[in-house]
């Protein structure tokens, strides 16, 4: 079979033949792959920067993927071997069934983004009908997920933040009621923030930055002393793009109801974890059939993954290779 082979940690892979994997067991099943999303997580295994990267090479990268049973039914996984390959083992039993009317791209792009969003969203910071989120760093692909997301959950009102103007402006159309640029200077997004936590409090926030920008968010949260009470804001760091620590003061977090939390693989519960392949990802492909959940990419064949690899895709699109 042809597939994305890796040879060298830090190099792309590259486009040859590569052994049909054979499965081990009953519990493995082979299915012929029609596309697989190119994420961070991908790079990051296939660049040795990882703590899960690539160990026994060559190998077949790609972590997850859409593909086709032996029945037909077509189904994402994450692989047991490399996704990004016309063949892949995956475990019996454990896929999400395709609805009718999402194509391989998006289904194959979406899952990730809507692990990183409703996970979040729906079991850590919990939010209800009508509280009003704060999704920081909203521009790439998880963060536009998880406006729309928000929004589908109950959020009365979604507050974006981020860097591209014209992304921003692509957030205001998925959802987003309020739009906040981190590129303005630090008093005037304190400013933005605190006005907008005055009039509707914020309940939540979803947070794919962290570094500087959540320093900032935390500040503009602050509680004001002995008799005001603050309401209570989970702030749910998803991503660390800006930087992997915060300095917090201890005065802010005695001053004010802020609840810090991560929502990752050890940190989200093992039945919310249940229901991702079971409930949560066939609901979230349901609404993007329905055209209610919206994601861009950017297709290239596999014959040309190695240049694909690093190949620059605008802010908000997710890389796809296609078998």
């Amino acid at each position: 079979m042809k597939a994305a082979v890796l040879h060298q940690l830090g190099t792309a892979p590259k486009y040859e033949d590569f052994a049909v994997p054979v499965p081990q067991n009953e519990d493995q099943v082979l299915i012929t792959v029609k596309a697989a999303s190119v994420k961070n997580l991908d790079k990051g295994r296939a660049s040795g920067s990882h703590y899960a990267s690539h160990t026994n090479l060559p190998t077949v990268v790609g972590v997850d993927g859409v593909g086709v049973l032996e029945d037909g039914t077509r189904v994402y996984a994450v692989g047991i071997t490399g996704m990004i390959a016309e063949k892949a083992l995956i475990h019996k039993g454990q896929y999400t069934v395709l609805p009718d009317g999402v194509d391989d791209a998006t289904a194959a792009a979406l899952p990730n983004a809507i692990m990183g969003a409703a996970l979040a969203i729906k079991y850590r910071a919990q939010i209800k009908a009508g509280d009003t989120v704060l999704i920081n760093g909203a521009t790439g692909v998880t963060g536009q997920a998880a406006v729309q997301i928000a929004k589908y959950y109950g959020a009365k009102k979604v507050i974006a933040t981020g860097r591209n103007p014209e992304s921003l402006k692509l957030l205001t159309q998925l959802g987003a009621d309020e739009v906040i640029s981190l590129k303005d200077d630090d008093e005037t997004i304190i400013k933005q923030i605190k006005e907008i936590h005055g009039n509707s409090p914020i309940s939540s926030v979803i947070d794919y930055t962290w570094g500087h920008p959540a320093e900032v968010i935390i500040n503009a949260l602050k509680g004001g002393g002995l008799h005001n009470i603050t309401p209570i804001v989970r702030f749910v760091t998803v991503g660390s793009m800006a930087g992997d620590e915060i300095k917090v003061s201890s005065n802010i977090l005695r001053s004010t109801a802020i609840e810090l939390l991560g929502s990752g693989f050890g940190s989200v519960q093992a039945d919310a974890m249940e229901k991702l392949n079971s409930e949560i990802l066939p609901e979230m492909l349901q609404l993007s059939a329905l055209g209610r959940l919206k994601i861009e990419t950017v297709t290239r064949p596999l014959k040309d993954v190695e240049t694909a690899w690093t190949e620059h895709v605008g802010a908000g699109k997710r890389l796809v290779i296609v078998m």
